[in-house]
């Protein structure tokens, strides 16, 4: 099966420009990228997927053993890499798929220019042996997850707004609400599970490329105190405060993402 085929690859933009690779966050897909890709058309080649499960992609091409861990994720993004032979790649990522980039950056830095992490979290749940700070208890990530369990549909109505921010601009949690109840729900259980539990910190330090690390204020998921403890230990990095409340500033403040991005790079 083809790249383009399993994860619904579309370019547009430059088409000799510096490739630009955009990865969607948990229960998204590459809709969600349509307020800042156009900014980047004229001077980049634009290439948006969703990854498996999520908007277009072929379920069927789904398995288990591949994507209990992040790393089969960052398999399908090298993976597009090769079959498009993109070089020089500018990998721009949303939420979980901050860490999906730097695991696919740190397998192949010669293929990647910059990665750029938009709201990362290398881990959700506290962990009090060495004072780390991730923004949940273990018992608050089990519990949303039994909650996903039984009624997926349920929490999606629940917890995008949440996820979202900006309360005072429901449309927008309803478009993640929307989003999520589009994924299918048997794999998304299963991605929340890979996503909340999973613990990447020690992939930080092994970047061997550069990367910007936006921070969004009042963001609930991945709060100020771990896009800091990102930049403390991934190197070569730029830290960057937003005035963009929430988790999706690509959705909720798209023009600052933009600058900041453009400005970076």
């Amino acid at each position: 099966m083809s790249t383009t085929q399993r994860n619904a690859v579309t370019f547009s933009g430059a088409e000799s420009g510096r490739p630009m690779l955009f990865a969607h966050g948990y229960g998204c897909d590459q809709n969600m990228w349509r307020f800042v890709t156009p900014a980047f058309a004229d001077t980049h080649r634009i290439v948006l997927f969703d990854h498996v499960g999520n908007g277009k992609s072929d379920l069927s091409a789904y398995r288990d053993d591949k994507y209990a861990t992040l790393d089969g994720y960052a398999d399908d993004v090298l993976e597009i890499i090769h079959e498009h032979d993109l070089r020089d790649v500018v990998f721009v990522g949303h939420s979980v798929s901050s860490m999906i980039g730097l695991l696919a950056a740190n397998r192949e830095p010669e293929r990647f220019e910059a990665v750029v992490m938009i709201g990362p979290s290398p881990r959700y749940i506290d962990d009090d042996t060495d004072g780390y700070h991730g923004g949940f208890g273990r018992s608050d990530i089990e519990e949303m997850l039994e909650s996903l369990d039984s009624n997926y549909l349920g929490w999606s109505s629940a917890m995008a707004p949440v996820i979202m921010g900006n309360p005072d601009r429901p449309e927008l949690g309803e478009e993640l609400t929307n989003s999520f109840c589009r994924t299918d729900p048997e794999i998304a259980k299963k991605f929340a599970r890979v996503t909340f539990l999973s613990d990447n910190r020690t992939d930080l330090p092994r970047s061997r490329v550069r990367s910007l690390i936006l921070q969004c204020s009042d963001d609930v998921i991945a709060p100020t105190v771990v896009g800091e403890y990102v930049h403390k230990h991934t190197p070569d990095s730029t830290f960057l405060s937003m005035n963009a409340t929430g988790h999706c500033p690509n959705l909720s403040a798209p023009q600052e993402t933009v600058d900041a991005i453009k400005s970076w790079l």
